[in-house]
């Protein structure tokens, strides 16, 4: 079941409240199997696997299109960084059976065009979350050309297999401004992300009057409602407000570590029947439109 939450509708109470956590289910003669390297790494893989040691892995894929402006981006590294040494962000940790978690976060922009931040962190505590986001802050802002959400997902697979720690749950949790116009199309990365296991998140940014010049959408959330988030609980936290910026990564950030999802008001069987269904292929589309390619 997927889940949709406007930033104001989740208490921090609400979200530590009560309930269990979510679960969800190169080449040389150094990792040859005869080789008594290949042969360790082959078994700390495995105890990888049977012994989770985090509550959830969590992938931060953020944009940085040029459809974010200087502001956006700098109230964006800002955001992350305050939730992590957040108070609220410090309980929901130790709300998990292990207490802990590990971060990767990563930039995005073409379907070639990913850098990694902050390469996978183990978050346990207060000294360990000033440190990752010390390392989100010092980092050079920048902005790069087109939107790919599922070059951001295809990037992000890879990085649970290079991660040291195995959580209950794996998560990638992708904020944009925009709908994929570049690379494969976004449906396909994600459903092949969720047929093994990883819940996907959205943060759609909607601060801006959408405009031909930045190829905005004006209904971002349903896209991102219905073409990219998806998984056990997956749910998405809009952001409509630039005030609010801050505030909807921190509740986006505290459902996640908590394995909570947000509560939303039943919609009737004949309100959802009227709804249009979102054309996964619409950023492509206005991209074609305006530059015939």
């Amino acid at each position: 079941m997927r889940w949709y939450v406007s930033i104001g509708a989740v208490l921090v109470a609400g979200v530590l409240a009560g309930g269990d956590v979510a679960g969800v289910a190169a080449p040389g003669t150094r990792n040859q199997p005869g080789h008594p390297s290949g042969f360790a790494s082959g078994r700390q893989l495995a105890d990888k696997e049977a012994t989770p040691s985090v509550d959830v892995e969590l992938i931060l894929a953020v944009d940085v299109s040029y459809s974010m402006d200087m502001d956006e981006l700098a109230i964006q590294r800002e955001g992350y960084a305050q939730a992590i040494i957040s108070k609220e962000f410090l309980q929901a940790l130790k709300s998990g059976p292990n207490g802990k978690i590990s971060v990767t976060y990563f930039e995005w922009a073409a379907s070639t065009d990913q850098k990694i931040i902050i390469p996978w962190r183990l978050i346990d505590g207060p000294e360990t979350a000033d440190a990752v986001a010390s390392e989100i802050m010092k980092t050079p802002i920048r902005r790069a050309s087109r939107t790919s959400i599922s070059g951001a997902i295809n990037f992000a697979m890879p990085l649970f297999d290079e991660n040291p720690h195995r959580g209950l749950r794996r998560v990638i949790d992708i904020s944009g401004d925009g709908p994929n116009n570049n690379g494969g199309p976004v449906v396909i990365a994600r459903d092949a992300a969720l047929e093994k296991g990883v819940v996907i998140n959205g943060l759609p940014i909607m601060v801006k009057e959408p405009s031909y010049s930045t190829m905005d959408i004006d209904n971002l959330d349903a896209y991102y409602e219905d073409c990219v988030i998806g998984g056990p609980g997956s749910f998405v936290v809009t952001i409509k407000e630039r005030e609010k910026f801050k505030e909807a990564i921190r509740t986006k950030l505290l459902l996640e570590i908590a394995g909570r999802t947000p509560e939303r008001p039943v919609v009737p069987v004949a309100a959802k029947e009227k709804e249009p269904r979102v054309n996964c292929l619409i950023g492509e589309k206005i991209w074609q439109d305006r530059w015939g390619r």
